[in-house]
């Protein structure tokens, strides 16, 4: 588990959402979605999409909960994250809310401010 890279890391990327972007709303999606912007609303994989993968980069915010199957955190989340996979959270990452994940690998300078909790399988 530790030190080992997810491929899933390595991921093509469907839906961008740009740095000038803010939606108010929820977000069902499949593949890949890449956030620079701002999202205040519930965002989520559709549920055959196991594969799916969400990016949130530096520069994006999220206020609500996600639940996607394999999360890469370097942005803001006020909301709860369910990972049922796999959760990397990178140094800027900032959680405000409670954590749920299957594997996790966190940066130094990462913050969860909640409980982590690891989904039973």
């Amino acid at each position: 588990m530790w030190g080992s890279r997810n491929p899933k890391q390595v991921t093509r990327i469907d839906t961008l959402i740009g740095q000038q972007t803010e939606i108010k709303g929820d977000i069902i999606f499949s593949g890949g979605l890449h956030i620079d912007g701002k999202v205040e609303g519930n965002i989520s994989a559709r549920k055959e999409e196991s594969e799916a993968v969400l990016t949130l980069s530096e520069q994006g915010s999220i206020k609500g909960d996600v639940r996607v199957p394999n999360i890469i955190l370097n942005g803001t989340v006020e909301g709860n994250v369910y990972a049922e996979a796999y959760l990397e959270l990178a140094i800027h990452a900032r959680i405000t809310g409670n954590v749920s994940y299957n594997v996790i690998e966190m940066t130094k300078g990462a913050e969860v401010n909640g409980s982590l909790e690891r989904a039973s399988d």
